[in-house]
């Protein structure tokens, strides 16, 4: 991972939210919302919480007096969450960094994560502190994305980038949040970090959108795969995102289109 791919900054937070939640993130936030209710938390930690899409599916759902802190590393990706979520008692926003969290120990019933685990630059350290700050029996859940092979779009867009750049292709979508599929590899992490009672789910969705521009504006200007094609050529980001619609549209058709997408759940407890 290199110190771009962790620059969710300027316009990328809003397009961001606008086209890369509804394609990929919504279905994934609303499976997490039903196994953290399910454990009915009187207490519940987000990290990695990005643009605030699991907020907006699961805020609602907690018992009234149950007290839920969003944090995130990145300010202006909590602050657009903020914006978006409105007035909400349920929420506490607080800027952190997973890796360090200002948190007492034995605080939370459950340590959520959607897709954040992947821009950890220590895992490990990462998996120690969700542990920490859980109560006993307490549930650490959270999602990677499954190898950009298994997701479509992503991988179409990825191609159609290295096409424009090929002796210097940019990789942030299979180097980052495509890069820690191997479910091997978590279940070792998080033993590291002292979880023993570890399962892992692997749920393929379908991602749909009105128009093969919408993913390929969503991938190309709405994560760091911008600031990659920039670093580049700062006058390509338009011809990068042309040619990831036209190979979109070549695969998929010139409609509505739809790609496979999949991750893996997992849930660790305390």
């Amino acid at each position: 991972m290199t110190a771009s791919d962790k620059e969710f900054s300027g316009s990328i937070p809003e397009f961001y939210d606008t086209f890369l939640v509804p394609l990929i993130f919504d279905d994934y936030a609303n499976d997490l919302a039903d196994r953290v209710v399910s454990h009915t938390p009187e207490a519940v930690l987000e990290t990695a919480a990005g643009s605030g899409v699991v907020p907006r599916a699961l805020a609602g759902r907690l018992g009234p007096d149950t007290r839920y802190v969003v944090t995130d590393l990145n300010q202006p990706m909590l602050d657009h969450a903020a914006s978006q979520q409105g007035e909400d008692s349920h929420i506490e926003w607080r800027q952190a960094d997973a890796l360090k969290l200002p948190f007492e120990s034995d605080s939370f019933d459950s340590v959520i994560c959607q897709f954040g685990a992947m821009f950890y630059p220590d895992r490990v350290k990462g998996f120690a502190e969700a542990r920490r700050v859980l109560r006993p029996g307490g549930h650490y859940i959270f999602n990677v994305w499954d190898h950009i092979g298994e997701n479509e779009f992503a991988d179409v867009v990825t191609e159609a980038a290295a096409s424009v750049f090929p002796d210097d292709p940019p990789r942030f979508l299979a180097r980052t949040p495509h890069g820690y599929h191997d479910v091997a590899a978590i279940r070792r992490d998080l033993k590291g970090a002292g979880f023993t009672n570890i399962s892992i789910d692997t749920l393929e969705l379908v991602s749909r959108a009105p128009t093969p521009q919408h993913p390929a504006i969503a991938y190309c200007q709405g994560t760091p795969l911008r600031n990659e094609i920039e670093a580049r050529d700062p006058g390509k980001l338009v011809h990068v995102t042309t040619c990831a619609t036209q190979a979109i549209a070549e695969r998929y058709g010139s409609g509505p289109v739809s790609a496979k997408i999949q991750a893996h759940i997992i849930t660790a407890v305390k």
